[in-house]
């Protein structure tokens, strides 16, 4: 999906808040001049015939949260792909935790796709539509990364869970340090309706915005991430849903959820083993 390419080109529980969202310029960085960044604070991603945009974390994490708000490309997307997603650095056996989200044609709602790679295996899309416009305002996205699992959270609704299955001999993100990343892209050859919907270049430049980022994570260099760490999210309250959070992983299953991989019994003969746990 051009993931590689793009890492050459940026070179309830109701989540609270445990720290203060950072100042963009502290936290990331970026050499492309298609990545505007204003006074406030607020970070403009903008896809245009020249040059896709993106930016990277400057440090590496294993387990925490992270999240930003954002605020997707208005009108016809049709085409393009606002990434954020957490990556290793060995693209052949990475560790990797996406959220996609595929432009449409005006008028037709977003989805959102999430994945898992770990150790270099991936092919675990789920996509659901989102409930909301998210053109029209700022909305928070956030992963939460611990020992036992990883949540998917839009505002304060989980959308997926993907567990540690290790006792069953699956792989699951444990040791890689992940950088954090987002990229605005044309994705024509796939992202809308399989590929029949291309980019119209017409409506060019895309813009996503981006603005109140925490990374309220643990710095990979800090030697401290092990499972004693003593790290909120270590704690045995975040080792699940809670029943609030699991009814409403249960809403969006059943009124937005338009893809499982769990479910594609073309790609998938054999089901996956994990998914007897879904």
């Amino acid at each position: 999906m051009g993931r590689l390419a793009l890492c050459v080109l940026i070179a309830t529980m109701v989540i609270v808040s445990q720290a203060a969202p950072g100042n963009f310029n502290d936290l990331f960085t970026s050499n492309n001049d298609h990545v505007k960044v204003d006074g406030s604070g607020q970070v403009r991603l903008v896809l245009d015939h020249q040059s896709a945009a993106g930016f990277a974390s400057k440090n590496k994490y294993l387990f925490g949260r992270v999240s930003m708000q954002i605020k997707l490309v208005p009108g016809d997307s049709a085409g393009t792909v606002a990434a954020y997603y957490m990556s290793s650095d060995d693209y052949r056996t990475r560790d990797e935790i996406d959220l996609e989200f595929l432009g449409n044609t005006s008028g037709n709602p977003y989805i959102l796709q999430t994945n898992v790679y770990a150790n270099g295996v991936g092919n675990r899309e789920q996509r659901v539509y989102l409930w909301f416009d998210p053109t029209a305002d700022f909305h928070s996205y956030s992963i939460l990364w611990n020992q036992k699992q990883i949540v998917f959270f839009v505002d304060s609704t989980p959308i997926r869970v993907f567990k540690n299955n290790q006792d069953m001999g699956l792989p699951f993100p444990t040791k890689q340090s992940m950088g954090v990343y987002s990229s605005l892209w044309n994705a024509d050859d796939w992202a809308t309706r399989g590929g029949l919907v291309k980019t119209d270049w017409s409506h060019a430049p895309f813009i996503a915005s981006y603005k109140n980022f925490d990374l309220d994570a643990c710095q990979a260099s800090s030697g401290s991430c092990g499972p004693n760490s003593g790290k909120w999210w270590d704690s045995s309250a975040w080792q699940a849903l809670s029943p609030s959070d699991a009814g409403k992983l249960k809403w969006v299953k059943k009124n937005y959820m338009i893809y499982n991989y769990c479910t594609d019994s073309a790609r998938f003969p054999s089901r996956p083993a994990e998914c007897a746990r879904d």
